[in-house]
């Protein structure tokens, strides 16, 4: 019996699985939390990180780990190893000004191109020239630019202030691919974007392969990692035609491809996976938080609002919500509001109102797939996750709407059970 790590540092915790290879099954598990905020000192990450490792018992009989985490964050590190400043999450959204200066300078067309991507708050490149217009001291100061789940690999590995051999960091193209200055055409970085953010160059990790691995200096093999949603793909063992429906406080609508994707609006990022391929992605700002008002505005829970969802007739007699609560990315409309139409007194009924609210929920999300589909990615079967999909309602109604076979996965850690997928392959298990 071969035992393999695999950890899902994310923005909310740390979770860790030991994972028996012979039959997948999860032996032991940890976990610990993480601060609040959008902007965090990593080494709370190395604490949750080390805590979540003791919980689950440790990694003596461990052959091999790896980590999967949350994307885009800005790990700045000097010279001597050392962490700059607190790192900006993707959630942090002071970029937003230096996005709209990138797109100005390069043009989102060449972006798209050139990254996949063009520039939003969340992404690592804008939170970089963030820091060279506001701190320029601690830009001058940075000498190599980690995500986060770069850096807790390196540290796991036994690098850090104490050990600074930064050219020791690396990740995998599903993490890179959300930086803004990878090239999925290339699999290198793009330095001159790099430049253009930071103001000048820096030591970025090595892109290992999709099977590649290093060595983690107590004689087990360390893989290249993923970001957060890729990590997910590979746990759930999705599959090029397969998209996955992730339905959490947003949502995220992403699909694994054999081709890259170039969408020069945005709505589409063309991410990359850890295998090989692509993950094409939308995101939505408005997923199960409309469950969550309709179900406060009715004074019910979320099985009663699921009840009264399934009694209603599909189209809930003309009543429509428009669920844009928080404004939305996809469509791109961050002023919009909700709206509720087609109210008759024959409508407007507790049932209707609770089809409504799973129906608008879903066509965000079904927004998505649009996007997804006007790329020409090929589409065939949705997985649906996330703790929504428990809902009764949301799984009688998902199919209708997506008009797509829906499949939910039983409830499960996918990023930290992705990351010891690949723990296991480096291993050639």
């Amino acid at each position: 019996m071969a035992l393999v790590m695999g950890v899902d540092s994310s923005t909310q915790s740390c979770k860790v699985v030991i994972v028996d290879t012979d039959t997948g099954t999860i032996v032991r598990e940890g976990r610990a939390s993480h601060p609040d905020g959008t902007s965090v000192d990593p080494d709370a990450w190395w604490t949750a990180l080390q805590s979540a490792i003791a919980a689950a018992g440790g990694m003596d009989d461990v052959a091999a780990w790896s980590i999967g985490g949350q994307q885009h964050g800005m790990v700045a590190l000097d010279a001597q190893g050392r962490v700059i400043r607190d790192a900006l999450l993707w959630n942090d959204t002071r970029s937003a000004g230096a996005a709209a200066d990138l797109i100005a300078e390069f043009g989102a067309d060449e972006l798209a191109m050139r990254t996949g991507l063009v520039p939003v708050a969340s992404f690592t490149i804008t939170k970089l020239r963030w820091l060279r217009d506001h701190e320029p001291e601690n830009a001058a100061l940075v000498a190599a630019v980690a995500l986060p789940h770069d850096w807790l690999m390196w540290r796991l590995r036994g690098y850090g202030p104490d050990n600074p051999a930064l050219d020791e960091l690396v990740t995998d193209r599903s993490d890179a691919s959300g930086t803004g200055y990878w090239d999925p055409a290339t699999g290198g970085y793009d330095r001159e974007l790099l430049v253009a953010a930071l103001g000048h160059d820096a030591i970025l990790p090595r892109v290992l392969g999709p099977d590649e691995w290093v060595p983690d200096g107590a004689g087990r093999r360390m893989g290249g990692g993923a970001g957060d949603n890729a990590g997910a793909a590979l746990g759930l063992g999705a599959q090029p035609g397969d998209v996955v429906v992730s339905i959490g406080t947003s949502g995220t609508v992403f699909a694994v491809s054999e081709e890259r994707t170039i969408d020069p609006t945005g709505t589409v990022a063309g991410f990359a996976d850890c295998t090989g391929r692509f993950l094409p992605l939308v995101a939505t700002l408005n997923a199960a938080r409309v469950l969550d008002a309709i179900a406060g505005l009715l004074g019910v829970d979320h099985e009663e609002l699921s009840r009264l969802a399934l009694a209603a007739e599909s189209g809930a007699d003309g009543l429509s919500l428009v669920p844009y609560f928080e404004g939305e990315r996809t469509p791109n409309l961050p002023d919009a509001t909700a709206s509720l139409t087609g109210m008759t007194l024959a409508s407007t009924t507790r049932e209707n109102l609770a089809r409504a609210a799973v129906e608008g929920m879903l066509s965000g999300l079904a927004a998505g797939l649009e996007a997804l589909r006007g790329l020409e990615v090929p589409l065939e079967r949705v997985l649906l996750i996330g703790g929504v999909a428990q809902s009764e309602a949301v799984r009688a109604i998902a199919p209708l709407v997506f008009a797509l076979p829906v499949e939910i996965p039983e409830p499960g850690e996918y990023v930290a059970l992705g990351a010891a997928r690949q723990a296991a392959a480096v291993l050639g298990l």
